[in-house]
Formats: structure tokens, sequence, C-alpha cells
């Protein structure tokens, strides 16, 4: 069975989201005509932030694109959502390659990438916790938690200066090709986005709606304008509010459930036709 490749997806390239502010996108198959984005970011600036550094699927992909905008000497930052490992695909080769740069991540993130990769450099990291923030020259970047997240140190990230938001794994979706909301349609977004943060956060069937609405105001109310997330589309406007409103839906929410054997059955449906044939 050949199994699509990251070379059978549409080519993207670094996108201007907002002001000094950069999506650095990648896509991965999944499915005839859709594709999951696999996206980090990148803050331009007096003090250059690399927000998150992709997958290893797409490592090479990422340096290109990531030093395409920014030069590995201006890095002054590296920020870290969380230790889950299509997020930290380029961290070494970014560490390596921006010397004056400083990791932002936390103590439970390092502890958890000790175990899988050589030894972090303790004295170039600054560890912050949800509530935190820190000061980047010409803008304050503030430390949250996610309404949805698949990681228990995972902290998104707004620009004071910009109002773009790095909201991690909240707002997955699948996309035709477009990294833009508004290029999809938006029975796809109904659909897709409230089974993807399902999947990703199975435990908002336990939440009482109540307290879990008042954090997901509490992440609208820093008033973000762009949001962009690992893995769905940037959000803007009508289609921002849609995403926020789908949130609080989650909660008591009984679990969609995820693709399971017959899907399994399908793929593997050729292999078994080739193997009689």
């Amino acid at each position: 069975m050949n199994l699509p490749s990251i070379h059978d997806v549409p080519a993207t390239r670094p996108q201007c989201i907002a002001p000094d502010t950069w999506l650095i996108p990648n896509l991965a198959p999944a499915g005839e005509g859709l594709y999951l984005p696999v996206n980090s970011m990148v803050i331009r600036g007096r003090e250059p932030v690399i927000v998150d550094t992709g997958a290893p699927l797409h490592r090479e992909l990422w340096l290109e694109k990531a030093f395409s905008v920014v030069e590995p000497e201006d890095v002054r930052w590296i920020f870290l959502s969380h230790d889950d490992g299509d997020h930290t695909g380029g961290l070494l080769d970014a560490l390596e390659r921006c010397p004056n740069a400083t990791l932002v991540t936390n103590w439970f993130s390092v502890e958890r990438l000790a175990l899988e990769k050589p030894a972090l450099p303790l004295h170039r990291m600054r560890w912050i916790e949800p509530g935190g923030s820190f000061d980047a020259g010409d803008r304050v970047l503030q430390l949250f938690r996610p309404p949805i997240f698949d990681g228990p140190t995972s902290r998104g990230l707004f620009d004071t200066k910009t109002r773009a938001m790095w909201i991690v794994d909240s707002f997955a979706c699948l996309t035709t090709g477009s990294l833009n909301a508004d290029d999809l349609p938006q029975q796809m977004l109904a659909e897709m986005m409230p089974a993807f943060n399902s999947a990703v956060s199975p435990w908002h069937a336990w939440l009482d709606s109540a307290t879990y609405g008042r954090h997901v105001d509490a992440v609208e109310a820093f008033g973000a304008t762009t949001v962009a997330s690992a893995h769905g589309p940037v959000l803007r406007g009508e289609r921002l509010d849609d995403a926020f409103d789908r949130l609080r839906g989650l909660a008591g929410a009984p679990i969609i459930p995820t693709p399971g054997q017959e899907l399994l059955d399908t793929l593997l449906a050729p292999t078994l036709v080739e193997a009689a044939a």
C-alpha cells in the first residue's frame, strides 16, 4: 500500500498574518483532498521570537521556511508551547542555529523532553508558567492555558502589541489547502473543529459548563484579533467568535468518536487484495 507523503500536499509558504507575525505552515495528507495543518509561527520585531518548531516529518521544510523569515543570529527567543513531538521537531536545530536565543519553557516540559532528546541547555532557558509574561523588546508576550490541550505543559501566547494569539492545539481542523478559515466551508469548520477538539481533549465530557465557560471567556477576553494554531486555519472575526462558541459547547458533551477498525480495514484492503493476487 502506497501511503501519501509530504510530497503529495500543496506547497505552502510563510504567511504574514498580523504585523510582524508570520505563520510557518506545513501540511500532512489526511484523506482525499484533505490535509492536516502542522503550523508554527515567527514574530519579528526588536527581539524576534520563534513560536514552536514544527514536526520531525517537516524538519527540513520547517528550517527552510522559518529562516527565510528571520536570520538565525537575530532570534532572541524560542517559545515552546509544550513538549509534544509535533512542536519540537526542529528544537535542537533552532537552539544550535540561534546562539543568541533563550528557550521559554517550563520545568515539566524539560523533564518530559529528557526522556527522548539530548540534554537541553539549562543556562539558555527561562521557565514561565501560565499567567506569566516576558518582554521581547518592543512587545510583552503573555502566557495562558489554552482551552483545549492534550499535554499538561501546554501554554498559549498572546502578543499585546499586535493582538495576535497562538492557541496551540485548540481549534484543530482539516483543510482543503487554505490556511485561512474564511476560505473554508462553514460546514467543514462546524463539523471538524469540535471533532478534533474532542479528540485532543476527550476530558471535555466531564467538565462543568460554568467553570469551563469562565476559562474560555478569560481566553477570549484577551481580545485577540488574529488567532493561529498548530493544526488549524487562521481565525478572525465571525469565524473566531464561532470557534470560541464551539469550545464552550464541548463542556459536558459526549466524546465524539474517532475512526476505528472500520477505517483501518479500508486502509488495509488494497494491501490484502495485492497479497491475494
